[in-house]
């Protein structure tokens, strides 16, 4: 029996988008253009690659349901992402894009079966391991937008900001703290 299954899955995506959308929207505009460190992504060059990174599992699971990815054109599907990257967007518009990509591949998530997670995907040779699950595949890229929401925290404190997160923690410690010990 599997406890986590599409909808959890699902449900966990929009929480991790929804974090995502705060620090969008916390983010002044006129920082969008800001790079921690030269050859780095620009904050709306990051936001969008957040966007639309599940553009890659979509393409592997939805649109070709492939079950090896031996001859899967990565690079090719890089250079699209990459190029929606450098589009000039406003923040309305990556924020936008954020909710809206994010929704829709929520809801693909919450359609699936859990015998369509639990498929296994070979790997070309000598690739470890071998296959991975669906399953696994997918949690990836939550994963893997958790691991640029982590740069985003960074850059809001390079900008003077505290991230919304460690401000509810603060907030949670504070209220217990001025709770009398019995």
């Amino acid at each position: 029996m599997n406890y986590y299954g599409p909808k959890e899955l699902a449900e966990s995506v929009r929480t991790v988008r929804k974090n995502t959308l705060i620090i969008a929207e916390e983010i002044p505009e006129k920082h969008y253009a800001f790079r921690a460190a030269p050859e780095t992504r620009t904050v709306a060059q990051l936001l969008t690659h957040i966007a639309v990174l599940q553009r890659m599992p979509e393409q592997i699971h939805s649109i070709e349901r492939r079950t090896t990815l031996e001859g899967f054109d990565f690079p090719g599907l890089m250079r699209t992402i990459l190029a929606e990257e450098q589009r000039p967007r406003s923040k309305a518009q990556i924020i936008a894009l954020l909710r809206d990509e994010g929704e829709r591949w929520a809801k693909w998530l919450e359609s699936q079966s859990d015998n369509f997670l639990a498929e296994r995907v070979s790997f070309p040779s000598g690739m470890t391991p071998p296959t991975k699950t669906r399953f696994e595949m997918l949690l990836g890229a939550k994963e893997h937008e958790m691991h640029h929401r982590g740069q985003l925290m960074l850059i809001e404190r390079m900008l003077g900001i505290v991230p919304h997160l460690t401000r509810h923690m603060q907030e949670r410690m504070a209220a217990a703290s001025s709770v009398p010990m019995r």
